[in-house]
């Protein structure tokens, strides 16, 4: 995927000595931190070819001109620790102590105008998420494998799913090639019979909780029933896990193949995330996978390091699950 903008390295440097000012904790106390990237905006202090790269992909978004972007050479912290990949988490609290990263992701959401969210059960509510391979989970369908992904969206079997996910390259091996797929919703759509959508927009269909929300939740097992198809273009679906409920028509087995069939033939894009890279796209309006395309040193890939993101699409979309927020943090909701 060609990228939407390419930071000079000028630009790079200029835009990381003003996030690397923020000495705020986004894991002590995130509101604080929160508040101190929007204390940038507020003082004028981002360089205006960011501003305008975050407005023009705003606008790509509301106006449906594209659900997917791609921003290179973006700033990174100056040491980028290897974690272990026993408890990455622990192990990134204990060693990280800049948040030059996740101050830029928090920057990019605030001026795209989509509020950050976290899960109060996963990674310790925090809003800044390691995509790496876990050891204990080596193998299994989740993000936090070294395995590849099927198409789906995040959380697929959650009430609350995020609208955005963004994917920032902390650590991309060059000799490795993993991608991650992209498929819009509206690309979906034109394979898919006027009267297959409509089946699929019934509850007529489920979807198990992952290995991971299982492990953090042991009251989790599956989905309500759900539609598939929602809104306009949004996709409620975990390819070979969805699947059609008990007491369902028959026609509706006979929809989720013709959606399994579009998505073979439906437009894609593929994109490899490189250290540096920031990949944005709709986690509810599509579905994205993981793939594995050319794997020289299974150990060197399994350092693959992104940092990741959910978030809703404006402040109207974050307020009508204000029921859900937990921990009097705007954002956090809990995994029921």
């Amino acid at each position: 995927m060609e990228p939407t903008y390419v930071l000079s390295d000028a630009e790079r440097d200029e835009l990381y000595g003003v996030l690397s000012a923020v000495d705020k904790s986004p894991y002590e106390d995130y509101s604080a931190f929160s508040r101190a990237v929007g204390d940038l905006v507020d003082r004028g202090e981002v360089p205006a070819f960011f501003t305008e790269v975050c407005g023009r992909v705003r606008n790509d978004r509301e106006t449906g001109a594209a659900e997917a972007h791609v921003l290179r050479n973006c700033p990174l912290d100056a040491e980028i620790p290897v974690l272990d990949l026993d408890d990455p988490v622990a192990d990134k609290h204990a060693k990280k102590k800049t948040f030059v990263g996740e101050t830029f992701l928090e920057l990019f959401a605030q001026l795209v105008g989509t509020p950050l969210l976290s899960y109060g059960t996963r990674f310790n509510g925090d809003f800044f998420i390691d995509v790496v391979a876990i050891n204990r989970y080596s193998g299994m369908q989740t993000g936090f494998s070294d395995s590849e992904l099927v198409y789906h969206n995040d959380r697929t079997a959650h009430p609350v799913r995020a609208d955005f996910i963004s994917l920032l390259g902390m650590r991309s091996p060059d000799g490795d090639y993993i991608y991650t797929g992209f498929v819009d919703g509206r690309d979906l759509l034109k394979h898919l019979s006027e009267e297959h959508q409509e089946v699929l927009r019934q509850p007529y269909f489920f979807t198990p909780y992952d290995v991971f929300s299982r492990d953090n939740n042991g009251d989790l097992t599956v989905s309500e029933k759900h539609a598939i198809l929602e809104n306009h273009h949004s996709f409620r679906y975990l390819d070979t896990s969805t699947t059609v409920a008990e007491g369902s028509p028959e026609i509706a087995k006979d929809a989720l193949l013709e959606l399994k069939n579009a998505l073979v033939r439906a437009d894609k894009t593929r994109h490899r995330i490189l250290t540096g890279d920031l990949f944005t796209f709709a986690n509810q309006d599509g579905l994205h996978s993981r793939d594995k395309m050319e794997i020289n040193d299974p150990e060197r890939a399994r350092q693959r390091w992104l940092l990741k993101t959910y978030a809703f699409r404006n402040q109207a979309a974050a307020d009508r699950h204000a029921d859900r927020w937990i921990d009097g943090v705007q954002g956090r909701v809990g995994d029921k």
